[in-house]
């Protein structure tokens, strides 16, 4: 039993639980009203799942279904998870538990706009990578269905608000998400034609693809400064249209380096966002 726990854990990409759990976390805070909505058992039974179960599910189905496109790429063994033929009998029962308890959660969430967020957040994280959707090899559709990552987060707000955040924000998210999705992609070209999947970033090139970050983490940015009425602390969100910027204008900037400190920038950009919104809002 350990054992599997351990695997669950290694498939879950620790590094990555910031993007769901975070998420979640910030969608939460702006729905809230109170600092007594943060002692409902809601809030910590889908903090644990969207920081963990629902990581679970997005590479556990990712590294069943890539099997074939991971076995070049040197990103899934160093940094993340290269799934071996001989550990599949291992994966498929954990994702049938973890199935399971996202079915079970689905049956006992009493608002019908919270079954239609989760199950969409459910059926991005599986056809993402799944056949005979598999969103991840069609150009834009790729980025689009990205809009995984922000589900836990409209969840969150309905969850504590219940109601639908402003689309403001969700395109913020939106925006924030898909250039995410395109930068990652960059370094993956190479692999990713030799598998026949044609990405967004495939499509486009790695020039292109850069250009396309910079204006969609521009927008973000836009959006960003303008809901917090130009607060100084929000002109920090700059920092990811310059990161484009500089992999495009930089001879010595390498992405595939530059890539693994962004998760180091989103759990501090988000952490500062939930801190102030926090004290701010709630307190």
């Amino acid at each position: 039993m350990l054992e599997k726990v351990k695997y669950s854990f290694k498939v879950s990409r620790f590094r990555f639980w910031i993007y769901t759990g975070g998420t979640f976390v910030i969608g939460y805070t702006l729905g809230s009203e109170s600092i007594s909505d943060f002692y409902r058992l809601e809030y910590y039974l889908y903090l644990f799942y969207f920081f963990f179960l629902a990581n679970v599910i997005i590479y556990g189905v990712n590294d069943l279904f890539d099997l074939s496109t991971d076995k070049e790429n040197p990103k899934k063994e160093k940094k993340e998870h290269r799934l071996v033929k001989n550990k599949i009998k291992d994966l498929k029962p954990i994702l049938f538990v973890t199935a399971i308890i996202s079915v079970l959660l689905l049956i006992f969430q009493s608002d019908w706009l919270e079954r239609v967020i989760f199950s969409s957040f459910l059926f991005l994280s599986y056809f993402y990578s799944a056949k005979p959707l598999r969103f991840k090899s069609k150009p834009i559709i790729d980025f689009s269905s990205n809009m995984l990552y922000i589900m836990p987060g409209i969840f969150a707000y309905t969850l504590a608000s219940s109601e639908f955040p402003p689309m403001l924000i969700v395109l913020a998210g939106f925006f924030h998400i898909s250039a995410m999705h395109i930068f990652s992609a960059v370094p993956d070209i190479r692999y990713d034609k030799k598998a026949g999947i044609k990405t967004t970033a495939v499509v486009a090139g790695k020039k292109r693809s850069l250009v396309l970050c910079f204006v969609f983490w521009s927008i973000l940015a836009s959006i960003t400064i303008f809901l917090t009425s130009f607060h100084p602390l929000s002109f920090i969100v700059l920092i990811y249209p310059i990161i484009p910027l500089f992999v495009l204008t930089s001879k010595k900037a390498k992405i595939e380096k530059v890539y693994w400190y962004l998760p180091f920038i989103n759990t501090s950009l988000g952490g500062l966002l939930f801190f102030v919104l926090f004290f701010e809002k709630i307190l």
